[in-house]
């Protein structure tokens, strides 16, 4: 009968261990906040956010990386970003949402489909 080697059986557990806490933090979080009527359509705002994001180990959906074109209509750039929105685990909300039709239907479905809603300025700290 072969002997178990129980320094690797240690060490795949904490290998394991260690995946499952990297998988925790690393959450796939979809930024939302005001386009329509904003200058570039907030694309730098977007961009500022998700390069944040991302230094700190998120995986960022970007709507501004989903619809880059400024001359799509709204309601495809719509059913695109709510796609992938409800491949997420977290929604961010950019400053000024609460003024956009758009990231209110977003913060909706993530309501209803269970999606964490933050501020972004509550991910620094951790939330997300």
């Amino acid at each position: 009968m072969a002997e178990i080697d129980w320094q690797a059986v240690h060490r795949l557990e904490d290998a394991a261990a260690s995946a499952t806490r990297a998988a925790d933090r690393m959450k796939r979080i979809y930024l939302s906040g005001p386009m329509t009527g904003m200058p570039d359509l907030n694309f730098p705002a977007f961009n500022a956010a998700a390069s944040a994001l991302r230094s700190a180990g998120h995986d960022v959906v970007n709507p501004a990386e989903i619809n880059p074109d400024s001359a799509m209509p709204w309601e495809q750039c719509m059913r695109a970003d709510i796609k992938a929105l409800c491949d997420c685990d977290t929604i961010a909300m950019l400053p000024g949402w609460e003024n956009s039709k758009g990231a209110h239907l977003e913060v909706h479905v993530a309501h209803r489909l269970g999606i964490k809603v933050v501020r972004i300025e509550d991910i620094a700290g951790g939330e997300a």
